[in-house]
């Protein structure tokens, strides 16, 4: 029996491990199992374990903007200290498209290949502005992607503004230019959570039809779980549950990217939350790889985690550490106090120094070497003497 089997039997996983090794399907109390294990090294060789055997040894990165066009919303989300109800003139913003663009334009410039965009559900923005917006990023940035929109701020065109078909509002928005959907407002499924969270906003049902449209339109987008608040355990394993199934339905996901809740600066803060710890991080992130098998990508977002933590992260489930991002608002509003964005060469010592090839990637989670060409076998890169992998 080799070391790290004889962890797995202490950790009374074997059975499990069993069932990553052939690549078989965990169900939800198998992963309950895995939450109550208190042996990190064993979910970590579990979850790494899958991460190579769907990803090799490369980790990716992307050179992306994020933008925030307006933080006036119409919702009260509980955990949110970005947004401003209309009446709150304090603090509130709404970007015209002229600045958007040259903020865009700026950055595209400088080689970014993707913008990632979002906001509050803005009562006062007709829809011209949204499309316009979409339209006028494409025109003055032609191979930019356009990753935009949350499934709220989509049924909110849809049902208050627009006052169109689900459907039919996505078309529109997929031919003024949007590539992709953002996975935000997932938060935790459960409806009881939902109630006291954000209530308001979107049903799992409402949240995952939006996403199920837009994959049945043939096009991909993200997902994500927030973690760390009132959620039990059962409770995450219902949001990856569902998940896994519309995936297995559409096959429209590229990635799961969790993060967990910020306590400060909302109204939570007086249950007095304290942030989820490195080793809940570390172990949900290992926990989501192993039981979501129909997921290709796990991300590490590093402006919640920290960078450091999503580098250790890359030897617990993760192959993807987000991108550049340069301008994050929506966790700094709450209190983060990581940067608001990294270089390139940030991200790539971060990866070389956990033992894996940095590689570029597109909004697709697509390597950009390959796309290009160059597809050639890259270089194994041996980890460095006293770093964790």
């Amino acid at each position: 029996m080799s070391f790290m089997d004889k962890i797995i039997a202490r950790a009374g996983l074997t059975d499990i491990a069993e069932k990553v090794f052939s690549a078989q399907r965990i169900n939800d109390e198998e992963a309950l199992r895995l939450y109550a294990t208190k042996d990190l090294n064993a979910l970590g060789y579990l979850a790494n374990h899958v991460r190579e055997r769907k990803n090799g040894n490369v980790a990716t990165y992307i050179l992306n903007l994020y933008l925030n066009y307006s933080n006036v919303c119409i919702l009260s989300c509980q955990f949110c200290a970005f947004a401003r109800r209309p009446h709150e003139k304090e603090g509130q913003f709404t970007y015209d498209i002229e600045e958007m663009v040259r903020q865009s334009k700026e950055a595209y410039d400088k080689g970014i290949t993707e913008i990632h965009m979002v906001g509050g559900l803005n009562p006062k923005l007709p829809f011209e502005y949204y499309t316009e917006l979409v339209k006028s990023l494409k025109a003055a940035c032609p191979d930019l992607k356009v990753k935009a929109f949350t499934a709220i701020e989509i049924r909110h065109l849809s049902e208050r503004i627009a006052k169109k078909p689900l459907r039919e509002t996505l078309e529109i928005l997929r031919e003024a230019g949007l590539n992709s959907l953002t996975g935000g407002g997932a938060e935790i499924f459960d409806a009881e959570v939902r109630d006291k969270l954000c209530r308001g906003k979107e049903s799992a049902e409402e949240w995952l039809e939006v996403h199920r449209t837009w994959h049945q339109m043939g096009e991909r987008s993200t997902c994500t779980m927030l973690y760390g608040h009132i959620e039990t355990l059962a409770q995450r394993v219902d949001h990856l549950r569902r998940l896994r199934e519309l995936q297995d339905e559409t096959h429209g996901f590229t990635a799961l990217v969790p993060f967990a809740y910020e306590p400060d600066n909302n109204k939570l803060s007086h249950l007095g939350l304290a942030r989820a710890s490195a080793f809940e991080d570390l172990r949900n992130l290992a926990i989501a790889r192993i039981y979501l098998d129909n997921f290709d990508h796990i991300t590490a977002y590093w402006v919640s985690l920290g960078l450091p933590a999503a580098q250790i992260a890359l030897s617990y489930g993760v192959d993807d550490l987000h991108g550049t991002i340069q301008q994050e608002k929506i966790f700094h509003m709450a209190g983060s106090q990581t940067p608001q964005g990294q270089t390139v060469l940030t991200l790539e010592r971060a990866i070389r120094e956990a033992g894996r090839i940095p590689v570029q990637r597109n909004t697709f989670y697509q390597r950009m070497n390959e796309l290009e060409g160059r597809g050639e076998a890259l270089p194994d890169i041996p980890p460095q003497k006293g770093v964790l992998v």
